[in-house]
């Protein structure tokens, strides 16, 4: 599929046959490459009760950390209810700087409208952030009570290493045989505690000795 992406006028005129023809350049793009817009969701932090309604940009950035960019491109205004601002009749005052104001003082009748906003910004900051794997890690084995490979005990080890908050978490023996494949009973695996195998809950012998690694964000790029 394409998209007409930019139609513009040559400077030149000529003539033909007696007429005066424009000359139109038309440029088509495919329509993968046209970038969506990029939208926050909508937002809601006040309501007119008090002086007014305001959905300042700096409250709302205080309240909603790296939710707005830094400088919207756009903002759009509607009722909680759904309904456009011009059919309010509000008095309002709005822009990508400050945000939306309605104060009720300068409403002819009543108060301001509950209105919710929300805002346009540079298509890279709707891109969801890169992604990356630490380092294996092999802090334990299992000649004790079993293999413990936790969080804790590994950011203790490997200080600066692995991210609070980890996006997934993987786990293979030190000979690299899938976790799936060894037949072990796992006591945990996730990205809170980290891995965890109980020599103890083994029908027989005990647990494999394992390794595990972890997907970040942006935090391991620069290592």
């Amino acid at each position: 599929y394409y998209v007409t992406f930019l139609v513009s006028l040559s400077p030149g005129l000529f003539r033909s046959m007696g007429l005066i023809i424009l000359n139109y350049v038309i440029y088509y793009v495919p329509s993968f490459l046209v970038l969506p817009e990029c939208w926050t969701q909508w937002f809601d932090r006040d309501d007119p009760a008090g002086s007014g309604d305001w959905e300042t940009l700096i409250n709302l950035h205080l309240q909603n950390p790296g939710k707005i960019c830094t400088k919207p491109l756009q903002i759009q205004v509607k009722t909680t209810s759904g309904q456009s601002v011009s059919s309010t009749g509000n008095v309002i005052y709005n822009d990508t700087t400050t945000g939306f104001i309605c104060r009720n003082s300068d409403q002819r009748k009543g108060l301001c409208s509950d209105y919710m906003v929300r805002f346009r910004c540079p298509p890279d900051f709707c891109k969801p952030p890169p992604q990356c794997w630490t380092d294996w890690f092999d802090r334990d084995d299992p000649s004790g009570t079993g293999d413990y490979e936790t969080l804790p005990q590994l950011r203790s080890q490997y200080p600066g290493q692995i991210c609070t908050k980890p996006l997934q978490i993987q786990v293979e023996t030190k000979g690299g045989v899938p976790l799936s494949a060894t037949g072990d009973v796992i006591y945990k695996a996730d990205t809170v505690s980290g891995f965890i195998c109980r020599n103890a809950d083994q029908k027989k012998g005990r647990c494999r000795d394992y390794k595990v690694r972890f997907i970040l964000t942006t935090f391991c790029l620069k290592y």
